[in-house]
């Protein structure tokens, strides 16, 4: 009888030594999809980020160049102006 209990008994904790084994295995996949996901937030993040860099950019390039045409006009009516006055 005692030895029966005593294979009952390691049985049992070989038992729980593997669910423990598995639960820590859980977890860690647990862990890594958590990292996954988080890499993948930062990533996304930074092309959001990226996309505005690039939109501002281009506003100013376009306030940029609509401020140099203004500045031509002007000149060429300064020009205009000024062989008006030639004549």
């Amino acid at each position: 009888m005692e030895e029966e209990k005593e294979e009952e008994m390691e049985e049992k904790e070989k038992e729980e030594e593997k669910e423990k084994e598995e639960e820590k295995e859980e977890e860690k996949e647990e862990e890594m999809e958590e990292e996954k996901e988080e890499e993948m937030e930062e990533e996304e993040e930074e092309e959001k980020e990226e996309e505005e860099e690039k939109e501002e950019e281009e506003k100013e390039e376009e306030k940029e160049e609509e401020e140099e045409e203004e500045e031509e006009e002007k000149e060429e009516e300064e020009e205009e102006a000024e062989e008006e006055e030639e004549v």
